[in-house]
């Protein structure tokens, strides 16, 4: 007579379980499709123009690479509007003081003719992904590395711009600032422009934020890159 009692609790606790079970995988399921849907919306809307007010300055963040990098887009930052984007925050990699004397260089010219005091810009490093000639699996560590760096160093400046031109240190930022399009945290509009050196295909950096869509806009100085990437801008040459 104790049998079937026994057997229901066992029955009562397996339904239990299957329906925890069942429980947790909807939740799982719900939260995965909100974000898959999050994500679908924000590549939607990535490369639509944002409004803002004309009187309104944007945060700019301007990443620099090594060499013809810094050159170009220390030319690009000569025709910008200054007192549209700003404050302006540069970046390079910590390996690489040369990119940022220029851009102090050009910030105090910039300050040396302008009569109107303002604000003060900010220059930072960050650890880069891979250095030249590093291993691949020794990379690993070091991107990830390069994440948490940039992640913290995008928490603190939050742009609502990102100028890039192509060096490896710009991925981790430029992914960063996709999640917290994702995420709600901050819409930063990203602009990447491709090096003039680059004829037939784009860069790795280029290809990656191309293939992800992960920038908002990218600006190629060459027909044939045009017809290879259609979702790229042709502007012809720039500097």
């Amino acid at each position: 007579m104790y049998e079937p009692l026994a057997m229901d609790k066992q029955s009562d606790c397996f339904f239990s379980a299957m329906a925890s079970s069942f429980s947790i995988t909807s939740i799982i399921i719900t939260m995965a499709t909100v974000i898959l849907f999050r994500v679908l919306f924000v590549i939607y809307q990535t490369g639509k123009p944002h409004h803002h007010r004309d009187s309104q300055p944007l945060s700019t963040l301007i990443i620099l690479g090594s060499g013809g990098h810094t050159a170009e887009m220390l030319d690009l930052l000569s025709v910008l509007q200054k007192n549209r984007f700003k404050p302006r925050f540069y970046i390079a990699a910590a390996t690489d003081n040369m990119s940022l004397q220029k851009a102090r260089a050009l910030e105090n010219s910039l300050a040396d003719m302008s009569e109107i005091k303002d604000v003060p810009q900010q220059f930072m490093q960050i650890y880069r992904s891979r250095e030249v000639g590093q291993s691949y699996v020794t990379s690993v560590w070091t991107t990830l590395l390069a994440l948490a760096h940039a992640l913290w160093l995008m928490i603190k400046i939050r742009p609502q711009v990102v100028l890039c031109n192509g060096p490896g240190t710009c991925v981790p930022i430029c992914v960063i600032a996709f999640l917290f399009k994702v995420v709600g945290i901050r819409w930063s509009s990203t602009f990447y422009v491709e090096s003039i050196a680059r004829v037939r295909r784009l860069s790795l950096s280029g290809l990656v934020l191309y293939k992800l869509r992960i920038a908002d806009q990218i600006f190629v100085q060459w027909p044939q890159l045009k017809s290879k990437y259609p979702r790229a801008h042709y502007v012809g040459r720039l500097m």
